[in-house]
């Protein structure tokens, strides 16, 4: 048997499609300015689906960082538990779709889903090919970092700032 990991922070999205790759972008940011305390793990989690479901399943607790499609000023950001957030999702489209949520709901069904929390911005550009976020979204690093370090603050897990 394997031993959970306290705290898992996952950086969600395709950073080929400009702003759709906030989580991704924050995370490597993040990283480069924080020492995360003994018992959290930052992960790159792309769009990797269905192949994240072992690594939730290893955890106490998932901070999840992402983008997410609502009415909104691009840059508002939004901290939303797993139940919260379900209620601002749009329908499915297709039964081929899968959807970060969908790999929660299996990781339920397995009895093993963390206690999950999102931090989301809403994006300027939705699905167009660049790898270059828009500069609304880099300039709220700064805001989103706030709500991460508050967020492991409450958890027992004080971030250090590194340089």
């Amino acid at each position: 048997m394997t031993q959970k990991t306290d705290v898992i922070i996952l950086g969600l999205g395709n950073i080929l499609l400009k702003d759709e790759g906030f989580g991704v972008h924050f995370m490597r940011w993040f990283c480069g300015r924080f020492e995360l305390p003994e018992g959290v793990e930052f992960v790159d989690g792309g769009t990797l689906g269905y192949g994240l479901l072992d690594l939730i399943t290893s955890c106490s607790y998932l901070i999840v960082i992402d983008v997410i499609k609502i009415d909104d000023t691009p840059g508002s950001i939004y901290r939303f538990s797993r139940r919260e957030l379900e209620l601002h999702l749009p329908d499915p489209t297709s039964a081929h779709e899968v959807e970060f949520p969908h790999v929660l709901h299996q990781a339920e069904l397995m009895g093993a889903c963390p206690e999950t929390v999102f931090l989301c911005i809403v994006p300027e550009a939705y699905g167009t090919m660049e790898l270059e976020m828009s500069p609304v979204m880099r300039e709220r690093f700064g805001a989103m970092e706030g709500f991460l370090v508050e967020e492991l603050a409450r958890l027992g897990y004080p971030s250090r700032r590194v340089g």
